[in-house]
Protein backbone atom coordinates (compact mmCIF):
# COMPACT_ATOMS: atom_id res chain seq x y z
CA UNK A 1 0.00 0.00 0.00
CA UNK A 2 1.20 3.95 -1.09
CA UNK A 3 1.77 5.92 1.96
CA UNK A 4 0.06 9.41 1.63
CA UNK A 5 3.38 11.07 0.43
CA UNK A 6 3.80 8.70 -2.11
CA UNK A 7 0.33 9.65 -3.28
CA UNK A 8 0.27 13.00 -3.05
CA UNK A 9 3.49 12.78 -5.43
CA UNK A 10 1.58 10.71 -8.35
CA UNK A 11 -1.32 13.54 -8.08
CA UNK A 12 1.36 16.68 -8.21
CA UNK A 13 2.74 14.33 -11.27
CA UNK A 14 -0.86 14.54 -12.84
CA UNK A 15 -1.68 17.87 -12.95
CA UNK A 16 -1.59 18.89 -17.02
CA UNK A 17 0.38 21.50 -18.67
CA UNK A 18 -2.35 24.74 -18.56
CA UNK A 19 -3.69 23.89 -15.25
CA UNK A 20 -3.45 24.37 -11.95
CA UNK A 21 -4.93 22.53 -8.59
CA UNK A 22 -4.94 23.71 -5.10
CA UNK A 23 -3.24 22.36 -2.10
CA UNK A 24 -6.81 21.05 -0.26
CA UNK A 25 -7.73 19.65 -3.99
CA UNK A 26 -4.25 17.93 -4.20
CA UNK A 27 -4.74 15.93 -0.38
CA UNK A 28 -8.69 14.99 -1.41
CA UNK A 29 -6.97 13.27 -4.45
CA UNK A 30 -4.66 11.47 -2.66
CA UNK A 31 -7.05 10.66 0.08
CA UNK A 32 -6.94 12.60 3.04
CA UNK A 33 -8.41 16.26 2.15
CA UNK A 34 -7.15 17.25 5.89
CA UNK A 35 -3.51 17.14 4.22
CA UNK A 36 -3.04 20.42 2.80
CA UNK A 37 -0.37 21.06 4.70
CA UNK A 38 1.64 17.71 3.75
CA UNK A 39 1.10 18.64 0.35
CA UNK A 40 3.50 21.45 1.11
CA UNK A 41 5.86 20.09 2.85
CA UNK A 42 6.32 17.77 0.16
CA UNK A 43 6.71 20.52 -2.62
CA UNK A 44 9.11 21.85 -0.52
CA UNK A 45 11.27 18.93 -0.11
CA UNK A 46 10.48 16.74 -3.00
CA UNK A 47 9.87 19.26 -5.81
CA UNK A 48 13.16 19.14 -7.75
CA UNK A 49 14.63 15.38 -6.48
CA UNK A 50 11.12 13.78 -7.92
CA UNK A 51 10.85 16.95 -11.04
CA UNK A 52 7.07 18.17 -9.79
CA UNK A 53 5.30 21.04 -11.63
CA UNK A 54 5.18 22.69 -8.38
CA UNK A 55 4.34 25.50 -10.20
CA UNK A 56 0.93 24.16 -10.83
CA UNK A 57 -0.27 24.33 -7.18
CA UNK A 58 -1.71 27.24 -5.98
CA UNK A 59 -4.27 27.80 -2.77
CA UNK A 60 -7.76 27.74 -2.88
CA UNK A 61 -8.70 31.03 -3.99
CA UNK A 62 -6.35 31.01 -7.21
CA UNK A 63 -3.17 33.13 -5.78
CA UNK A 64 -0.10 31.99 -5.41
CA UNK A 65 1.23 31.44 -1.93
CA UNK A 66 4.42 32.03 -2.42
CA UNK A 67 5.75 35.61 -1.45
CA UNK A 68 7.31 38.27 -3.68
CA UNK A 69 11.32 37.80 -4.02
CA UNK A 70 10.62 34.48 -2.92
CA UNK A 71 9.76 32.52 -5.89
CA UNK A 72 6.54 33.95 -6.60
CA UNK A 73 7.83 35.84 -9.70
CA UNK A 74 9.36 32.07 -10.58
CA UNK A 75 5.71 30.55 -10.38
CA UNK A 76 3.89 33.13 -12.17
CA UNK A 77 6.45 32.90 -15.03
CA UNK A 78 6.05 29.24 -15.34
CA UNK A 79 1.98 29.46 -15.37
CA UNK A 80 1.94 32.54 -17.92
CA UNK A 81 4.26 30.08 -20.34
CA UNK A 82 1.76 27.49 -20.03
CA UNK A 83 -1.07 30.18 -20.89
CA UNK A 84 -2.03 30.39 -17.19
CA UNK A 85 -3.87 33.92 -17.29
CA UNK A 86 -3.87 36.45 -14.37
CA UNK A 87 -6.75 38.98 -13.54
CA UNK A 88 -6.09 42.59 -12.26
CA UNK A 89 -6.11 41.12 -8.92
CA UNK A 90 -3.25 38.22 -9.92
CA UNK A 91 -5.87 35.63 -9.41
CA UNK A 92 -6.05 32.69 -12.06
CA UNK A 93 -9.76 31.52 -12.96
CA UNK A 94 -10.55 28.61 -10.88
CA UNK A 95 -13.38 27.65 -13.25
CA UNK A 96 -11.52 28.35 -16.33
CA UNK A 97 -7.69 26.87 -15.36
CA UNK A 98 -8.68 24.76 -12.76
CA UNK A 99 -7.77 21.19 -13.04
CA UNK A 100 -11.13 18.87 -12.81
CA UNK A 101 -10.19 15.43 -12.99
CA UNK A 102 -13.04 12.63 -14.05
CA UNK A 103 -11.10 9.83 -12.53
CA UNK A 104 -7.87 9.56 -11.06
CA UNK A 105 -5.76 6.16 -10.97
CA UNK A 106 -2.67 6.14 -8.45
Amino acid sequence: MQSLSERIVKVIKKIPRGKVASYGQIADLAGNRMAARQVVRILHTLSEKKKLPWYRVINSKGTISLKPGEGYEIQKGHLIAEGIVFDEFDRVDLERFGWKPKKLTL
